[in-house]
């Protein structure tokens, strides 16, 4: 029997696992599974089976829900998707964000975030507070990737109030593929930066609004991590040759 005089040693190695698959696409896994089973049933064989074993696979890895640490600290605004930093922009506020209920009035910078059908697709709140409002609107399905999608393609705006009274403004998008916005707060609900907030399916992408005072810490073309990318921060400089 072990002694309990001395504290345990701590591990300072961890294993790597498959990350879960978040329980929006649990059944989507089933069904692909499902048809590749049968395909192997009714076939007789294996090589439809094979193909549609490798969709299962892609299925799960597309609603894989990985674990992140959030990085702590006050003024900081962190990525709320995985993907492909493709515009950052100062741009005229969207009708639904724009107002007193909103972000104000005038143009901010805005963060665009595209998520590839490869990317994990989970969305996560940039900061911590409480929603203010989830406005969906209906449209196209242009490529996710054009700036035109953001004033055309269906959409969700999510305005987040900080303990501080700042607001925070982001736009999950659809795109070409994708043809469903889920979201997994509503108005009133006290949300932890980090936290889960919603998902998109399948390809879309991610706008996120800069209030006054916050500078952008990403570059185009670089690759954003949802929950652990600091892509703004207040009082800052941006970085080389990032305009505001």
């Amino acid at each position: 029997m072990p002694s309990l005089d001395k504290p345990p040693i701590a591990t300072t190695t961890v294993k790597w696992r498959f990350p879960a698959v978040h329980p929006e696409g649990r059944k989507y896994v089933l069904i692909a599974g499902a048809i590749a089973a049968l395909a192997y049933i009714v076939g007789g064989g294996w090589f439809w089976t094979w193909p549609l074993i490798g969709v299962t696979i892609w299925v799960a890895a597309f609603f894989r829900d990985p674990v992140r640490v959030t990085p702590q600290g006050p003024g900081l605004i962190v990525a709320p998707a995985d993907g492909l930093i493709t515009m950052i922009q100062q741009v005229p506020l969207p009708p639904e964000l724009a107002g007193p209920q909103g972000l104000g009035e005038g143009p901010l910078t805005r963060v665009s975030i595209f998520m590839s059908v490869f990317d994990v697709h989970i969305n996560r709140t940039p900061v911590t507070g409480t929603v203010r409002q989830v406005v969906y609107i209906s449209g196209k399905f242009v490529n996710a990737d054009l700036d035109k999608a953001s004033d055309e393609n269906e959409r969700q705006h999510i305005v987040v109030e900080a303990p501080d009274g700042t607001r925070f403004g982001f736009t999950q998008i659809a795109g070409f593929v994708a043809r469903r916005i889920l979201a997994f707060v509503k108005p009133g609900d006290m949300i932890v930066a980090g936290q889960r907030i919603g998902l998109i399916r399948f390809g879309s992408r991610v706008d996120v609004f800069l209030p006054a005072g916050y500078a952008p810490q990403v570059a185009l073309g670089q690759r954003s991590v949802a929950g652990e990318t600091i892509i703004g921060r207040l009082g800052a400089e941006p970085p080389m040759g990032v305009s505001q």
